[in-house]
């Protein structure tokens, strides 16, 4: 599936700062980058870089003495997704998951699931499969907790959410990441573009590794899970902020745009059929 997403980020400079840019898609076995372009006004010195065991793809900018800066970004990625139907997932005890995953159970900065695990077991402790957990948690967050734009702030955590009941896209992942990871699922934030999201934006949701893959969720329901384009994971949004600011600088503008190529055909995944089929954004191992 062939997607063109762009992002255009404004900023006011008050003086010589470093901004760390992570809104470029990443590349992988399921992801390939077809063509992208990326451009500062004023020119100003910028170099990309991998974050150490991942795929995100960060640009590390000085400012120097521009007083504004005007970033844009434009790719056409080519994006694999896979369905697997739950019937086939099989539950991994911890004792044999995949090493990669075993950071993904422990709390992190903004996901502590060692305050939460009472509310977790109490809540999915009964459910068997892991899946079902999954799906049961997304669930209980889309009933009981209210999408609202501007209600948080970067220093709002999971345990911030399940108490105030409000949040946007990326407390929405956060909790739903510290709920699995209190039940010994391994899971990791989420950042990407998606396709059809109203109002566009840059948007969050989370990964689970459930029977040897990484099954993709959304605790908001706003995306398409076949429709994401990945810009970056990690333990959470610390892992794969979009822009993380050395200095003074302060955003004024932020447009993003995700738009299917010409005679791409797009079915979404609907949500019936979303219960007994899991969506994978990597490549899957059939050997």
């Amino acid at each position: 599936m062939l997607f063109r997403v762009t992002s255009q980020l404004e900023y006011d400079v008050r003086f010589p700062s470093t901004l760390m840019l992570n809104i470029h898609a990443q590349r992988s076995a399921s992801q390939s980058v077809v063509e992208e372009r990326f451009t500062v006004n004023p020119p100003v010195a910028f170099e990309e870089f991998l974050s150490q065991g991942s795929d995100n793809r960060f640009i590390r900018l000085k400012t120097g003495k521009a007083k504004r800066l005007s970033i844009s970004y434009e790719a056409l990625v080519d994006c694999q997704f896979h369905l697997l139907p739950v019937k086939t997932i099989n539950a991994v005890p911890v004792a044999e998951l995949d090493r990669a995953a075993l950071p993904y159970l422990f709390p992190s900065r903004y996901c502590q699931s060692d305050r939460l695990g009472r509310l977790a077991w109490d809540l999915f402790g009964d459910l068997d499969h892991p899946y079902e957990k999954v799906r049961a948690i997304v669930d209980w967050i889309h009933e009981n907790v209210e999408y609202v734009r501007g209600s948080t702030s970067s220093d709002t955590s999971a345990y911030d959410t399940v108490t105030q009941r409000t949040g946007v896209c990326r407390d929405f992942a956060h909790l739903a990441i510290a709920l699995c990871r209190a039940l010994n699922i391994p899971a990791r934030y989420f950042a990407g573009y998606a396709y059809q999201l109203e109002p566009a934006d840059f948007h969050a949701c989370f990964e689970c590794h459930i029977g040897g893959s990484w099954l993709v969720f959304d605790a908001t329901r706003l995306a398409h899970l076949n429709g994401l384009v990945r810009i970056g994971t990690g333990r959470d949004a610390a892992d794969a902020s979009l822009a993380s600011i050395f200095g003074s600088v302060q955003g004024t503008k932020i447009q993003v745009d995700c738009q299917l190529e010409p005679d791409q055909k797009f079915i979404p995944l609907s949500a019936k059929r979303a219960k007994s089929t899991a969506v994978s954004l990597e490549a899957i191992n059939t050997a």
